[in-house]
């Protein structure tokens, strides 16, 4: 008699195929820390190292002068502006989406991603040509003395823009894989339209939101390319934090280009570590759901 013989498991033969040799997951994790290491440890260990190169007291020069006083709450103030407004605009846009069947929609979705594929110093030249002395409506800004080109509100307007996709981005396949089944039932029950977003969307949408408002702020307060062209590198005024380091390191200042850099480097980690824990917190979410 031969032994029966039976098929295996979907779980057990992905558990094989996910069996390397031992050398091949060792080269691809050590490829990994190499590739790490070279482009992204070292620059970062060397901005700090170069900041505080020539001493504390002079890092500390370097970042309570008024310049750069004054570029840290520049770009801590539009980051402050442009993160709610992209909070608002990503819920509005991603429940649209995931929640309603309308003609349009995926234009809609290809324009939210359009920041991606224009380069930011494309997208500050579209605002100069349109709020610009000589553009579209230069003369009548001119005529009621307003003034958004070398402006705050220049700036504002295309840190928006750079940082429109990454809270839509981020709602839009959560809110479509949770459906609508459950503000559905809450209607049916009663609900209305603010209580059925608090009290059911919201909660399923949270740590999406966060995530995606992280993001968001991380990239508000280090972009450069679209808040050059329209900020008009005004020391004291309308440069922000990258800015401040770009004039420094060309006035050949290196220690205060490197002391503000690490100030941002320094937001990037606290990005990275706030990322970090939400991340686990889903997680753990997420397990007890199961459970």
């Amino acid at each position: 008699m031969t032994a029966m013989t039976y098929p295996l498991s979907a779980d057990v033969q992905k558990q094989q195929a996910m069996q390397e040799p031992a050398w091949i997951r060792m080269f691809l994790i050590g490829l990994t820390l190499i590739f790490l290491t070279l482009f992204l440890f070292i620059p970062l260990i060397s901005v700090f190292y170069e900041a505080f190169k020539k001493g504390a007291d002079v890092y500390l020069a370097a970042i309570t002068d008024p310049d750069a006083v004054a570029a840290i709450k520049l770009t801590l103030t539009i980051a402050a502006i442009a993160v709610p407004l992209n909070l608002l605009f990503g819920v509005a846009a991603a429940w649209a989406i995931a929640k309603f069947e309308f003609r349009g929609k995926n234009l809609l979705i290809t324009l939210i991603d359009l920041p991606f594929s224009v380069s930011p110093v494309v997208s500050g030249l579209i605002y100069v040509l349109v709020f610009g002395l000589q553009g579209w409506f230069g003369s009548w800004l001119a005529e009621h003395d307003m003034k958004i080109i070398f402006a705050v509100p220049g700036i504002v307007l295309a840190t928006v823009f750079v940082t429109v996709p990454f809270i839509a981005r981020e709602l839009i396949p959560l809110m479509q894989e949770q459906g609508t089944e459950e503000e559905e039932a809450a209607v049916v029950l009663g609900a209305s339209g603010w209580q059925t977003f608090y009290q059911v969307t919201l909660p399923n949408i949270k740590w999406g939101l966060l995530y995606g408002a992280i993001l968001c702020n991380a990239r508000a307060m280090g972009e450069f390319g679209a808040v050059s062209v329209v900020s008009g590198h005004i020391r004291g005024s309308t440069n922000t934090m990258p800015l401040h380091v770009e004039i420094l390191y060309n006035e050949y200042n290196f220690a205060a280009a490197f002391a503000v850099a690490s100030l941002l480097a320094l937001l990037a980690l606290v990005t990275l570590a706030l990322k970090t824990l939400i991340e686990f917190r889903n997680q753990q979410h997420q397990q007890r759901g199961h459970e």
